[in-house]
């Protein structure tokens, strides 16, 4: 078994229709920074990077090249952690402004998520982790209008009536012990 950890995923790669407005929405909803953008000869697209974070060149790859003709996007959706509630709020009220579209909040027990459509339609989600956790999927409304320590202290009582209630640290220590106990999955032939 290797002595390293399992690859990390760290970013992500997107094909747009036009680059210039997804450029000018993911940096304006999310603070993204263009940190190089040019022509591909490997993938024949023209490519922008962005990242918030100095130690990532990219988080985020938009490229020129999804087809006029798609009817919608493969992905799923392209999560942001954000370190505050009050995050999820600036970018509720911010999304629209920047051409999102069907801007919606679900409480997950483990996560309060604003999800949104950005202007080619792609899922996006904005996500603040809360200190419970409860087996998934999980989703009830969530009233970002409401006070964060209301909003907790329900989402609280509502995760300790579920049988599948662990504190979010209790179920990071099991999930360390199953990996401890098995080794990563990608190490075994």
């Amino acid at each position: 078994m290797p002595a390293h950890p399992p690859p990390l995923l760290s970013h992500f790669g997107l094909y747009v229709r036009e680059l210039e407005p997804m450029v000018l929405f993911y940096s304006g909803l999310f603070a993204l920074e263009v940190t190089d953008r040019g022509r591909s000869r490997f993938f024949s697209s023209d490519l922008v990077f962005l990242s918030a974070r100095p130690e990532h060149h990219h988080q985020l790859v938009l490229s020129s090249g999804r087809p006029e003709g798609a009817r919608f996007s493969t992905v799923m959706q392209l999560s942001f952690q954000c370190a505050a509630i009050d995050d999820l709020r600036r970018i509720a009220g911010l999304a629209p402004g920047l051409g999102a579209s069907r801007v919606t909040a679900v409480n997950h027990g483990n996560a309060f998520s604003l999800y949104l459509r950005d202007p080619e339609d792609n899922m996006v989600e904005a996500y603040f982790t809360t200190p419970f956790h409860v087996a998934q999927p999980h989703a009830e409304p969530l009233d970002l209008a409401r006070a964060d320590p209301e909003l907790l202290a329900e989402t609280e009582a509502a995760c300790r009536r579920d049988p599948t209630f662990l504190t979010a640290e209790q179920w990071r220590a099991r999930f360390s012990g199953r990996l401890a106990a098995t080794g990563p999955s990608w190490a075994h032939p």
